[in-house]
């Protein structure tokens, strides 16, 4: 019961950060269940399992608020499910010792990209509801998309959404839809990759994978609130540097650092990590007029406003 428990908090916890982002279920889910002591091949298949249901339900919503492309769903879903099966497999065939610094090496790049891509480029926007690119340029992202994730235990969602929100050709809501509805597939595959790979070890955790479930359905609603409060930008610098620092400390371990060398890497990643959070912050209190004076600083100019024209009672156009 205490595991479940415990099980269902790391669901949770994954959960208001895929909700607020739009990404980084799995890979915040298996960098927590991976420090908690689960092995990286059962941890990455353990929340695939659990992704299972949890991108049905999120791809049925987005389709019910009409926020899903699907020409982006194909093309980037089918590719995204070929590389998550060949990443399932590729990680099963490595042994546990080997395994948890390759995959704890991938969490750590994808820490730092989501860090750096939220703190110092953040997501633009666009309200396009159709997406103009093409399969030559989402077939590869989702094939590459897709074997990180599975290979790495999550990247599918920091991989595919931020390279298409930082396009800025579609509408963040159409992006976020499309993606979580393709996921479904990715998940699917990289399930069915790690069932050929790890056998019925594979369905061994049925534990972990119900306390994912669960403590995901549960942290929904908050999550959906949660992203009306805390900016995007914070929030994403935030979770960036909690995986970053997670994973450093899993790869000095394997690499069995001295404790000068772990504390002047923490310290510095720390630092760093404090100076981005002050540049989301930063960002974040900013006033349009003062973004927009950003813009100008930048030799970028400032749009014009329309304005509306209404009639008055005479009949008589004024602005």
């Amino acid at each position: 019961m205490f595991n479940l428990l415990v099980f269902t908090l790391v669901g949770v916890g994954a959960q208001l950060v895929d909700g607020a982002l739009g990404m980084a279920f799995g890979v915040t889910a298996t960098t927590l269940l991976i420090f908690s002591g689960v092995g990286a091949a059962h941890a990455s298949a353990a929340v695939h399992l659990a992704e299972v249901g949890t991108t049905l339900v999120s791809g049925a919503s987005h389709w019910r608020f009409r926020n899903i492309d699907w020409k982006v769903v194909l093309r980037l879903g089918v590719p995204g499910a070929i590389g998550a099966f060949l990443g399932a497999t590729v990680l099963s065939s490595l042994s546990t010792e080997a395994a948890a610094p390759v995959t704890a090496a991938i969490l750590l790049a994808i820490g730092v990209y989501v860090a750096l891509r939220f703190s110092v480029r953040p997501p633009a926007v666009a309200h396009a509801r159709t997406s103009p690119h093409t399969a030559k340029f989402l077939s590869p992202l989702g094939f590459f998309g897709g074997f990180v994730d599975a290979s790495g235990g999550g990247g599918w969602g920091p991989i595919t959404t931020s390279t298409l929100l930082s396009r800025g050709k579609t509408a963040p809501r159409t992006v976020i839809g499309s993606v979580s509805a393709s996921e479904f597939l990715v998940a699917v595959s990289a399930s069915i990759g790690f069932l050929v790979g790890l056998g019925h070890e594979s369905l061994g955790n049925l534990l972990v994978v119900a306390g994912l479930a669960l403590g995901g359905a549960l942290a929904a609603p908050f999550a959906a609130w949660l992203v009306s409060r805390v900016p995007a930008t914070l929030l994403g610098t935030a979770v960036g540097g909690v995986i970053v620092l997670t994973n450093a400390y899993k790869l000095l371990g394997v690499a069995d650092a001295g404790p000068i060398a772990s504390a002047s890497v923490t310290c510095a990643i720390v630092g760093a990590w404090i100076a981005l959070l002050a540049v989301s912050w930063k960002r974040s209190r900013l006033t349009p007029a003062e973004s927009s004076g950003a813009l100008e600083r930048l030799g970028v100019p400032t749009p014009v406003p329309l304005r509306e024209t209404v009639i008055d009672g005479a009949g008589n156009p004024r602005q």
